[in-house]
């Protein structure tokens, strides 16, 4: 009321210039953006039912809390199944290890005995035949036979006495190091069905806000599918894009006042991030004669003050003319 009084009673000249001067002030450069979280959604790892869910929409969660858990039936069960063949194939290892049993060893020398003596009979028999062969007594075809027995029998021999050089020298270093491939690969088989196991009980990797949770109880999610949507941090972030005329005088960490749509009062904010390549401004983001229409996208952090604020209201920040 006294700045309107002593107005009044000023001179025509006076109140003409005041005028010029309003008309003339420009209001401090500005920079449009939103306020926005970090989303993280959170994928099913298997195409298994929800059947727990533990906390509701728009819920603040800790970091490592649990938020639903889908069946763990079929998991278990293929990790019985990895585990078995994994205790399997580490016997096999060490059957290898071991070497032939000692019985195996005696059996070995036991055909050896046998065809041996084969042999020596079957070439004793056709040494007899082969003298009576010139004098008639003997048709050539039993010859032939008696031949052929005896050089079959020879051959039993080398067979058996191979097999048992095999015995003897044990298990190639080259069977052992395939069964202990086969062991790594049944492990990793094992260890990959136990982390699949974990990971059906879905927990938030960030401390924030529980924004959507698109399945409920009793849903099957496909595979990759978002179960969860968390909206990560204490505080959201202005997102906004700085025109190319005030690029040179912002910089990371400046320090900044954030002006939220419909709060009167404003935050205070830090510049934690600013794109070296320009963009196009979006549309809601254009301020004046843009006429490049090219911006620079930055990020503020906020502070707790503003916890509360949802994601997507309209901000505002201006650029004094004393910070360049």
């Amino acid at each position: 009321m006294n700045i309107a009084r002593t107005m009044r009673h000023l001179p025509p000249l006076v109140l003409f210039a005041v005028a010029g001067l309003a008309a003339c002030s420009k209001p401090p450069p500005q920079a449009l953006g939103t306020l926005e979280y970090d989303r993280i959604a959170l994928p099913a790892p298997a195409a298994e039912r929800v059947v727990a869910i533990d906390v509701r929409e728009g819920e603040r969660v800790k970091a490592g809390q649990a938020l639903l858990h889908l069946d763990p039936a079929h998991t278990q069960s293929e990790l019985a199944a990895a585990e078995a063949q994994a205790q399997q194939q580490r016997e096999v290892l060490a059957e290898l290890r071991a070497g032939p049993r000692g019985e195996d060893i005696d059996r070995a020398r036991a055909n050896l005995a046998a065809v041996q003596a084969q042999a020596r009979e079957a070439r004793a028999y056709y040494d007899r035949l082969a003298p009576l062969k010139g004098k008639g007594y003997v048709a050539a075809a039993d010859l032939d036979r008696a031949r052929a027995a005896a050089g079959n029998a020879e051959g039993q021999v080398a067979a058996s006495r191979a097999a048992l050089d095999e015995l003897l020298h044990g298990t190639r270093p080259e069977q052992i190091a395939q069964a202990q491939a086969a062991v790594a690969a049944a492990t990793a088989q094992a260890s990959a069905q136990r982390v699949l196991l974990g990971k059906l009980a879905i927990v938030a990797p960030r401390a924030g806000r529980i924004d959507s949770l698109p399945y409920k109880l009793g849903d099957q999610a496909p595979i990759g599918a978002p179960v969860a949507i968390l909206l990560a941090g204490d505080a959201p972030y202005a997102r906004i894009y700085v025109p190319e005329q005030q690029r040179a005088r912002v910089r990371v960490g400046d320090a900044i006042r954030v002006f939220v749509s419909g709060r009167d009062q404003s935050y205070a904010g830090k510049v934690r991030m600013i794109r070296s390549e320009p963009d196009f401004t979006p549309y809601y983001a254009l301020i004046g004669d843009d006429a490049a229409r090219l911006s620079y996208l930055a990020e503020i952090t906020l502070g707790a003050d503003a916890a509360e604020l949802p994601a997507g209201l309209p901000v505002r920040v201006e650029f004094h003319e004393s910070a360049q």
